[in-house]
């Protein structure tokens, strides 16, 4: 089975719900990644149906959109 990559933009409701995810599932199952900071991951988070973040997109391609922090439209500026 493959990773879960879990997309955020580093605001706070962001960061507690990555502390969140890997205490869940564990570091070793997820990938972290910080759009705010690494932009050029934008599209991909979108393509694989990421529309607001803190959000998860599991093994089996399905994004799950964890509380609200900012709208994609909100993170691209």
């Amino acid at each position: 089975m493959g990773k879960s990559i879990f997309y955020h933009a580093g605001c706070s409701v962001c960061v507690s719900a990555e502390q969140d995810i890997v205490n869940l599932i564990g570091s070793e199952n997820v990938e972290i990644v910080n759009i705010g900071e690494d932009r050029s991951r934008i599209n991909e988070a979108e393509n694989a149906g990421v529309v607001s973040v803190p959000a998860l997109v599991t093994p089996n391609g399905n994004a799950l959109h964890i509380n609200f922090g900012a709208s994609m439209a909100d993170v691209k500026g």
